[in-house]
């Protein structure tokens, strides 16, 4: 079975058989056009000539008085004027039809073997007709005499082999423009299968037809989601994953929330980095597209890692209890061998002392009544101590209320109670410290985090809440995102997080988180102080 052509033949074979029915089609047409235009003018021709034979004086009142004769005056006029104008035949006859001249004399006396009825009534005719020698564009005119009458006519022939003379001489000059007009149609043809066989990586349309297959079910079946951006802006490719991460289908860079939009306009290639996008966590991977130096744009793929963010803020909780556990147990083996002492000597009350003193210590000091909250900051207040800084509660704090939203407040309080005891590690100031103010108002709570590390310089102060902007030194693991989901957190709830104070002077940096609607207060219990 015979292999059907490629796509780009078949194109080329298609237009070159367009062009050819068009080609010949129009010289076809532009030949029967001259044709028909010579025939006219010839015809016109005949009707000239015939008019002058017909005005000739005394040739009318010679018709209606002399009688038909070979060696006639009518005769030798007649075959004068055909002789000099180079028509077939210059005919005079009268109103029987019988002719007083003729090219053949033998012909004269006889009728004219065409109808001679319409220049007998008055009339001028022109056609192209056969006669006794053969086809010719024929003229015919009225002959009056000197009273005005008709008595005869004119009938003046040109041979029809003119026309094809005349054809000779201008189709030759058509077909070289039609010739030329094909071999322009088909180099074009050429040229275009060529191009679409380039740009179509000489794929066939049931290749195209799978590797579009194969495009869908790729990028609606893995777990990522995948946007390309052109050159100009313009977004062709948004699968199913990226519009829900996106919350919608865009059509511009410019109609991307603004986190997307910065990575766009990030020059360097982004592989792995968490970002946040919208009310999303993301892993990002931007990767700029270029061929033969020239931009085609950027793709970028994301994989929502909200849901996974969401547990890792709840293991970070828990590594947090376990780690304030793990840090503990030696100081409370401290404290029961001294309670053990006291017991041992007989200091009964000491010991009983010793006990409640024991059972009432916690870093909210009784100022915070959440036990999730008050247990995230006594486990870091253990942490803290490990590096060698004192978690401290603020002289103001004032939280008597619930949590209705912890694992929010636990985002952002764990986040910047973390960077602040970083700083604060990291300072030279000593003893090194981190102070947390909860204050509640109403339903609101307001945290302020201060801490006594370097602060941060001034050129940082507007880049701090982007993702993945980072201070540290570590990359054993990612960093820069934590005061960017603690944002993002409290803009959630109606709320923000700001730099309140870039320190560097006396103390670090004063971060304050503002978080609406995340407590339920005790009756009667609400803050009525201001900041």
């Amino acid at each position: 079975m015979l292999k059907p052509p490629k796509l780009a033949t078949q194109t080329m074979l298609l237009q070159l058989a367009v062009i050819v029915m068009l080609a010949g089609s129009g010289f076809l047409l532009v030949g029967a056009l001259l044709r028909a235009e010579v025939e006219r003018q010839l015809q016109d021709r005949a009707l000239g000539i015939a008019e002058s034979v017909a005005a000739r004086p005394g040739l009318g009142d010679a018709l209606r008085t002399a009688r038909p004769d070979s060696d006639g005056a009518i005769q030798r006029d007649a075959e004068g004027v055909r002789q000099a104008t180079g028509a077939l035949f210059v005919v005079v006859f009268d109103r029987r039809g019988v002719r007083y001249s003729h090219p053949n004399p033998d012909a004269v006396g006889e009728r004219v073997s065409t109808d001679p009825s319409g220049a007998l009534n008055g009339k001028q005719v022109s056609s192209i007709e056969r006669g006794t020698l053969g086809l010719s564009a024929r003229g015919k005119v009225p002959v009056h005499d000197s009273r005005g009458d008709v008595v005869g006519g004119v009938s003046v022939g040109i041979d029809a082999g003119e026309v094809g003379n005349r054809l000779d001489h201008l189709l030759p000059a058509t077909g070289l423009f039609t010739g030329l007009a094909l071999v322009v149609g088909a180099v074009s043809a050429a040229l275009l299968a060529r191009r679409l066989r380039r740009r179509t990586l000489a794929l066939e349309p049931a290749d195209l037809a799978d590797l579009l297959r194969e495009h869908v079910a790729v990028l609606e079946g893995i777990g990522e989601g995948v946007v390309a951006v052109d050159a100009g802006g313009r977004i062709t490719v948004c699968n199913a994953e990226a519009a829900r991460i996106l919350g919608g289908t865009p059509r511009h860079a410019a109609d991307l929330p603004a986190e997307a939009r910065a990575l766009l306009t990030d020059g360097a290639a982004v592989v792995g980095a968490l970002r946040v996008v919208g009310d999303r966590v993301v892993r990002v991977t931007r990767r700029p597209v270029r061929r033969g130096g020239h931009d085609l744009g950027t793709v970028l793929t994301m994989r929502d890692r909200t849901d996974l963010d969401g547990l890792s803020r709840e293991l970070e909780a828990t590594r947090a209890l376990t780690d304030a556990l793990r840090a503990q147990a030696h100081e409370y083996t401290n404290r029961l061998h001294t309670l053990t002492g006291m017991l041992h000597l007989g200091h009964t009350d000491d010991a009983r002392a010793y006990l409640t003193e024991l059972a009432g210590e916690s870093m909210g000091g009784g100022l915070v009544s959440d036990t999730y909250l008050d247990g995230l900051l006594t486990a870091k207040a253990a942490v803290a101590s490990e590096a060698g800084v004192t978690l401290r509660p603020g002289e103001d704090s004032w939280m008597p209320g619930r949590l209705i939203a912890p694992l929010d407040v636990v985002t952002v309080v764990g986040n910047l109670v973390d960077n602040a005891i970083r700083a604060a590690a990291a300072g030279f100031r000593r003893p090194a410290w981190v102070e947390v103010s909860l204050l509640a108002a109403g339903a609101d709570l307001h945290v302020y985090v201060a801490d006594s590390g370097g602060g941060l310089p001034v050129e940082h102060a507007e880049r701090v809440f982007r993702p993945g902007f980072t201070t540290s030194g570590d990359t054993s693991r990612p960093h820069g995102l934590g005061l960017s989901l603690a944002r993002q957190t409290a803009r959630r709830h109606g709320g923000d997080v700001t730099l309140r104070d870039a320190g560097g002077g006396h103390a670090g940096a004063v971060f304050v988180a503002v978080l609406p609607g995340v407590l339920d207060p005790e009756p009667g219990l609400a803050w009525q102080g201001s900041e």
